[in-house]
């Protein structure tokens, strides 16, 4: 697995890819879930009780930031044999939207204007917030060992 990260990673753009998705992730999970404040000026408060929820929100950033570089490595590199390809991009693009799933109180006053079942889904995405990014990370997991196999069976790294 560290092989087919060190071929992935070799190529700069590859690295950027991951830092810039991983980052993109980051601030928009961090402030929907009241992580980071923007007014009056930029605040990043983490209260000890929700220390956990944080340090997921950054495990499913970086996972997808890695995830999706390695995917996008994977097709540019296997462009020609597209029956190959699978479902590597697809199961990231679940994980990633199933750990950016928490709406936080701004979700109820946005929500609240759909009616009741918008109410009752943001209640449910709420109270369930961790174990839906334990699922995240788990999906993400999942797509990168796929991911490092089929690289590393495709390129021909050996272990």
């Amino acid at each position: 697995m560290i092989q087919t990260l060190k071929l992935v990673f070799s190529n700069h753009k590859y690295f950027a890819l991951a830092v810039v998705i991983s980052v993109g992730l980051f601030f928009p999970l961090s402030i929907i879930s009241e992580y980071i404040f923007l007014k009056p000026y930029l605040v990043m408060n983490i209260p000890s009780d929700r220390a956990f929820g944080f340090s997921l929100i950054v495990a499913v950033s970086v996972l997808s930031g890695i995830v999706i570089a390695m995917n996008v490595y994977r097709i540019k590199t296997l462009h020609n044999q597209a029956r190959k390809m699978g479902g590597g991009l697809f199961g990231s693009i679940i994980g990633a939207s199933a750990g950016a799933c928490s709406c936080g109180p701004i979700g109820f006053a946005i929500i609240s204007t759909f009616g009741t079942t918008a109410g009752i889904a943001t209640a449910f995405l709420s109270n369930y917030e961790i174990p839906l990014r334990l699922v995240a990370l788990a999906i993400l997991g999942f797509t990168y060992y796929t991911t490092t196999k089929s690289l590393s069976v495709e390129c021909k790294i050996k272990s």
